[in-house]
């Protein structure tokens, strides 16, 4: 009984506080734009320097997951290699 009860609260919660803030958000006409659309690029263009290519495209395919990938097995391996310098060697 005190599980359901719990449960019921839950949910309850969930519902009043989550719900209305997704509806919130989802009627909104435009996204924020965000710091970069506001500042950077008026004052780039404002300075004459407009928005040109990135010298690596990484919205192409599958680029951006594989330096993701390999910044990770980079990471991986130097906690791996300096484990016991880190957590110390077993007693």
């Amino acid at each position: 009984m005190k599980f359901k009860k719990m449960f019921a609260a839950t949910v309850l919660c969930f519902l009043l506080i989550i719900l209305p803030a997704s509806f919130s958000f989802a009627a909104e006409k435009e996204p924020w734009a965000g710091v970069d659309v506001n500042v950077v690029e008026k004052y780039a263009k404002e300075y004459g320097r407009p928005a040109r290519a990135p010298y690596i495209n990484t919205d192409q395919g599958d680029l951006l997951l594989f330096v993701f990938t390999i910044a990770g097995a980079a990471g991986g391996f130097i906690v791996g290699y300096n484990w016991r310098r880190l957590f110390g060697a077993q007693k």
